[in-house]
């Protein structure tokens, strides 16, 4: 879904929900060529003291930039993205991303916004919740075009 017109202060972003497979977190790893055992290897992430493997912080930060992305659409540029891991995601957990408008700017609100990113830039608020928490919060920032 993208947003259809300029986004507000308090704009509520859909959720994504992701079903952590082990294949899902096995994949992601991989893809973002994170060969850490503790995402690919049950046994030795429990050797670990972990539950199971569980997902890594690129995937997390990818996710999070997803949410956003997929609300604002193909023209807003990501400027910048800051999360804070809190719970781990675990294989056969559920994860779901909602976010926020937390700071609009002003070329954002009277529509002059060039897209450079002068006063046209939209902070979002993102926290992602699994089965034991909040696994991820964080904030991105995108040039609104």
């Amino acid at each position: 879904m993208t947003a259809t017109r300029a986004p507000a202060v308090g704009d509520l972003l859909p959720e994504l929900t992701f079903e952590v497979t082990a294949t899902f977190v096995v994949s992601t790893a991989i893809a973002t060529r994170d060969f850490q055992d503790v995402h690919h290897d049950r046994d030795a992430a429990v050797a670990r003291g972990s539950k199971d493997i569980f997902l890594n912080i690129l995937t997390t930060t990818g996710l999070v930039q997803r949410c956003v992305t997929d609300w604002a659409g193909p023209r807003a540029r990501v400027r910048g993205v800051k999360v804070r891991l809190g719970v781990p995601c675990y294989a056969g957990d559920t994860l779901v991303l909602a976010g926020r408008v937390v700071e609009v700017g002003p070329a954002v609100r009277d529509g002059s916004g060039s897209g450079d990113g002068d006063g046209g830039e939209v902070v979002v608020e993102v926290i992602g919740r699994c089965g034991l928490g909040d696994h991820v919060t964080g904030r991105v920032r995108v040039v609104w075009a």
